[in-house]
């Protein structure tokens, strides 16, 4: 009896796996009658309408709104690119493009140059910020939208373009440039400087040029005793390629470190991805800023720093993209990107925030809430959670939105004084000296227009509401009246008094804006590092070393439970080793 049970509980198991193994095949095969259904119907319903419908149809505007509305059914990272759409891919992978190299906008039904990139043809030529473009070659875009502008300013490298503007604030506004076409190579590293005894390094994108970027200014900072502590700074980083975020972990993680693996809807595809190299820094304090455009590639990075100890993360949450795409051909040349994988972290968790197998009402994806998140901890014990994108050890508040300052910005009266004060002053003290005086900012106040400025004066509506409330509910006498009356006067908003209320958060648009039109991207950068919260922070917990190394657990107390779930593992290590033995 003893040996046949063995027999039985093997049957009952092979005989198990095989149900379920059928159960699988029928599923799968149920699936693909379905699937092949639905194509059938669609292809009957695109041959009726071609061979009925009194018009002609439109095949490729058809089509690609049919591909559009299917995509929609699931995440937004699966894109399909036709032909004309590969450039866009090509420069989010490269940061690569063929053009004049210049940012342009929108506004009232014309396109403005907003910013040349520095080196481009556009600056080399002398195109500046606020020029209204009027002409590209022959055809008259004075009243066209940047995305017609775009393509026409567009072209292969070496070929010549004519593009005329209107300057404000010039008395021959109207000039002419013949710019040469060239290859623009946007950089990742847009600004990197040693503040301190801290290295500093702003990371906007992973492209395949960024592992060399980084190398090259971490080399400098190498060679300066200066440099005690570094800053990496991922904030608005949407990611890119994940195989540059881990060439950029391998110069602060050991080599043959496991930084992410991805999973795939095969099991057996499953791969990890690990540092190569010996890194520069292996010790040094390390800080990662974050917010929540800090997403996919960048999150691979800041999450193995934080669940390698290796270093803090500072700011706000992340955006939690945990999904990996990759480009599959079509034919005539089309292109889809399609999410492929999930991403792990060295922890096991996955940050992705939104479900998007799982609907709300309205249709948009539902977030994973707090209470259904899961526990991990990092390789020192601390508790971290997957779903929502990275926590940071440290949270800095950015500050909150104000409508005043928001139109300031959004309604371009910064830009436009910026274009100004350039126009009327030649030069500009570095970046990181300069500072917004008083004369400087009340020559801003007067450069906006009271009638035009727009803005929620929100004491004022609710000294209107209350009086439209005392009226309704019956509480209006004189008495009342001459009271509201009253608040109604002492609660006017003045617009000089609330320039100055929140002269501080307008100063620190108001002064990157000024420098990058001497200094381009990177003066607006070394502006605002002089007034970053975040920078700040990290660099008093980095320069306090019994702070941080308690925030990466290096205490005791984490010493103590480390040396227990170590023992954990140790013990499951023998466990599954003597399962397998039998």
């Amino acid at each position: 009896m003893k040996r046949i049970l063995p027999i039985i509980l093997a049957a009952a198991l092979i005989g198990g796996t095989a149900f379920a193994d059928t159960e699988k095949g029928k599923e799968k095969e149920n699936h693909e009658l379905a699937l092949n259904r639905q194509l059938g119907t669609f292809n009957s319903i695109v041959k009726e309408l071609e061979l009925n419908y009194v018009d002609s149809l439109k095949p490729e505007e058809g089509m690609r709104a049919a591909i559009e509305a299917l995509l929609a059914t699931i995440d937004p990272y699966t894109e399909y690119y036709n032909s004309s759409d590969q450039e866009q891919l090509q420069r989010m992978t490269t940061g690569e493009f063929a053009g004049i190299g210049s940012y342009i906008m929108s506004r009232n039904g014309s396109t403005f140059i907003s910013e040349p990139m520095e080196g481009s043809p556009a600056a080399k030529a002398g195109l500046k910020a606020g020029d209204r473009i009027l002409k590209v070659d022959t055809i008259d875009v004075s009243r066209k939208g940047s995305d017609e502008v775009t393509k026409l300013l567009r072209g292969k490298p070496g070929t010549e373009v004519m593009v005329k503007v209107e300057r404000p604030y010039v008395q021959d506004s109207i000039i002419e440039f013949n710019i040469t076409r060239g290859k623009i190579q946007e950089p990742s590293v847009t600004y990197h400087r040693v503040k301190g005894n801290t290295g500093y390094i702003r990371i906007s994108g992973f492209i395949d040029k960024t592992p060399g970027e980084v190398q090259e200014v971490l080399q400098e900072f190498k060679a300066d005793p200066r440099v005690q502590n570094i800053v990496l700074d991922l904030r608005g980083n949407g990611g890119g390629l994940v195989e540059s975020a881990v060439e950029v972990a391998s110069n602060f993680l050991p080599k043959g470190t496991e930084v992410f693996r991805m999973k795939y809807k095969d099991p057996s595809q499953e791969k990890i991805y690990k540092t190569t190299k010996t890194p520069l820094f292996p010790d040094i304090p390390l800080a990662v800023l974050i917010d929540g455009a800090t997403a996919s590639a960048s999150e691979i990075l800041g999450g193995a720093i934080q669940d390698l100890d290796r270093g803090i993360l500072v700011g706000s949450r992340s955006y939690g993209k945990g999904l990996v795409q990759s480009t599959r051909p079509l034919p005539y040349n089309g292109l889809l990107k399609v999410t492929v994988a999930k991403y792990y972290i060295p922890s096991g968790r996955l940050v992705q925030a939104l479900d998007w197998s799982h609907r709300n009402p309205d249709g948009s994806a539902a977030r994973v809430p707090d209470s259904l998140t899961n526990l991990y901890r990092t390789a020192n014990g601390r508790e971290v959670r997957d779903g929502g994108g990275l926590r940071p050890d440290t949270t800095v508040s950015w500050g909150t939105a104000n409508r005043l300052v928001y139109n300031a910005v959004a309604d371009n009266w910064i830009f436009d004084f910026a274009n100004k004060y350039a126009a009327t002053h030649p030069q500009l003290p570095a970046a990181e000296e300069f500072e917004i005086s008083d004369s400087l900012y009340n020559a801003f106040k007067k450069s906006i227009d009271p009638a035009k400025f727009k803005y929620d004066k929100v004491c004022e509506e609710m000294v209107k509401r209350l009086r439209e409330t005392a009226e309704a509910e019956g509480y209006m006498n004189d008495e009342t009246r001459a009271q509201i009356d009253t608040l109604s006067k002492l609660l006017t908003h003045n617009l000089d008094h609330d320039l100055d209320i929140h002269r501080k958060d307008i100063e620190n648009y108001l002064g990157a804006e000024i420098a990058s039109r001497y200094y381009y991207d990177k003066g607006k950068v070394g502006y605002e590092l002089n007034r970053d919260p975040g920078f700040d922070v990290a660099v008093a917990i980095m320069e306090n070393p019994a702070q941080y190394d308690r925030m990466l657990g290096k205490d005791k107390a984490f010493k103590v439970i480390r040396k227990e779930r170590l023992k954990e593992a140790a013990k499951n290590k023998v466990k599954d080793s003597a399962k397998k033995k039998k």
